[in-house]
């Protein structure tokens, strides 16, 4: 069986990220995305299990001390963590993986899997970003200026990635994450392992 792969999307909060992610995963099969486990409380509409698996800190801390995590960090006033055992279940399935994670959290995943793949996504102003960020509803200005603040230092590390996708157009964006998932499909160490009784037939 062909073993699935890790791509890592990382943006700054109100990039819409979670948008694109969550339509790419319905447009394409065999794509699965990683659920983290969070300190933060759930937002209206989020659902455990679904979105993030919600735990106290304590428990992230007994996971943590138990290295039951791929990646973790802090962001703002919550831990964020990516589950091992589940990243390499799917993989090992053929699924390729999706990791909604912070820069931080990519860097650990890179030097861990120098595999995966990592995408950053790009709002296309600070202007813009601002308007999303204030649109969700979700923060006060105090915490929407914290936001912004932590966005130009998630923008500084986008060198860091293997591609940079702008979300100004919703379509364009989503095409563009497609086809670096598609390609990737396609090359040859991959095939090699879909194709192989057609190659032996056709050999």
């Amino acid at each position: 069986m062909t073993i699935g792969k890790l791509y890592i999307i990382s943006a700054p909060s109100g990039a819409g990220k979670t948008s694109l992610v969550k339509q790419l995963v319905a447009e394409l099969a065999d794509l699965a995305v990683s659920i983290s486990h969070t300190t933060r409380a759930m937002r209206p509409g989020e659902t455990d299990g679904s979105d993030y698996y919600f735990v106290t800190t304590r428990d992230f801390q007994v996971m943590e001390e138990n290295k039951a995590f791929l990646e973790h960090a802090q962001v703002f006033d919550n831990f964020y963590g990516t589950a091992q055992q589940t990243v390499e279940e799917n993989l090992n399935r053929g699924l390729d993986v999706i990791l909604e994670i912070d820069w931080q959290g990519a860097e650990q995943i890179k030097k861990l899997l120098p595999d995966s793949l990592s995408i950053f996504i790009l709002p296309p102003s600070t202007e813009v970003l601002l308007q999303r960020l204030r649109n969700r509803g979700q923060d006060d200005e105090q915490t929407i200026a914290r936001r912004m603040r932590d966005a130009v230092t998630e923008i500084r590390h986008h060198d860091e990635f293997d591609y940079l996708v702008v979300n100004d157009d919703f379509s364009l964006a989503l095409t563009e994450l497609k086809s670096i998932i598609i390609a990737n499909r396609l090359t040859c160490q991959r095939q090699l392992q879909n194709l192989k009784f057609l190659l032996a037939a056709l050999l």
